[in-house]
């Protein structure tokens, strides 16, 4: 049973971040190899002439979810290490659905960190303040709720809303519209779908 709990945990939490690191980032290596190195422009040009730039639209993409990774990593990395015994969790009052909730609460943390690097890198390349304070005060505010323990259900809902708020204005500020998504959802946006099968 433990094994179960640790696997089905691991999955819930960082399973879409690992979607998103294979279908999105590592399509592309070489990208990947200089925005982690910090020189992207200038390595890529050197190694490919041809070779377009990263956008800074890209670049916060793959910030905000190294981040969130990383974020999910060192808080979720010890329940984990609990989930497989010995002894569990609810004996003593606690909640038999703490580790489900935590999984699904790093899962969130995860998808809030991309979204809040989109939506950060935009502000600062538009010097729109107001917003980079907003940007904080979410963070702030989906970090205190890890305090109300007791209260797994407030806390995953009011999490969640934030998560969808933040995505939703996260694919509009990348240059999303709703045109663009209704075309991508029933397969009709041309560009799109040529992109991907020139990248096969």
């Amino acid at each position: 049973m433990t094994a179960a709990v640790f696997f089905g945990c691991t999955f819930i939490a960082f399973g879409p971040a690992l979607a998103l690191y294979v279908f999105t980032i590592a399509i592309e290596p070489l990208r990947v190899i200089f925005l982690i190195a910090g020189k992207a422009s200038e390595g890529l040009k050197s190694i490919n002439p041809d070779e377009s730039a990263p956008s800074m639209r890209l670049l916060a993409y793959v910030s905000g979810l190294g981040f969130g990774i990383m974020s999910g990593v060192f808080s979720f990395v010890n329940t984990l290490s609990d989930s497989l015994g010995p002894g569990i969790v609810g004996i003593h009052g606690d909640s038999p659905q703490f580790f489900l909730n935590s999984a699904f609460m790093t899962l969130v943390i995860i998808l809030l960190h991309v979204f809040w690097g989109i939506i950060f890198f935009d502000a600062c390349e538009k010097k729109k303040w107001y917003i980079l304070l907003l940007v904080l005060l979410t963070h702030l505010l989906v970090s205190t709720q890890t305090f109300l323990s007791p209260h797994y259900g407030i806390n995953l809902v009011s999490a969640y809303v934030i998560m969808v708020f933040m995505g939703i204005w996260a694919f509009f500020v990348a240059g999303g519209s709703c045109r663009s998504l209704k075309f991508c959802l029933l397969c009709q946006d041309k560009d799109f779908l040529l992109y991907h099968q020139r990248s096969r």
